[in-house]
């Protein structure tokens, strides 16, 4: 039988590799939001967006992007593609988050 730490460490293991997963696309979606799409780069602080001095309210006009799907209306097909990823990889992140908290109160 596998022991609820097994479980867990498995489930925090998969976890931080899917936030690693989302970290780096998001990095990418910003590289390549500078060339395909250089108002919002600008809206969202591309440069500092992974600084400790980063804007948080820009941060959030990022989320508020992807999250409310505006990017269908751009017309290169690479932005589309990475900001699709980017959202399901941060909604499957957050899920497992989720579910890794869940587990490690319940074990």
């Amino acid at each position: 039988m596998i022991s609820g730490d097994t479980i867990l460490f498995a489930l925090m293991f998969v976890t931080c590799v899917n936030w690693a997963r989302y970290l780096t696309a998001l990095r990418t979606l910003i590289y390549i939001m500078r060339e395909a799409h250089p108002l919002l780069y600008q809206q969202v602080d591309g440069g500092g967006f992974f600084t400790t001095h980063g804007n948080m309210t820009k941060q959030v006009r990022l989320f508020s992007y992807i999250k409310s799907k505006e990017y269908h209306h751009h017309h290169d097909t690479m932005f589309i593609t990475k900001c699709s990823r980017v959202r399901e990889l941060f909604i499957l992140s957050v899920s497992l988050l989720g579910v890794t908290l869940l587990a490690a109160f319940i074990v």
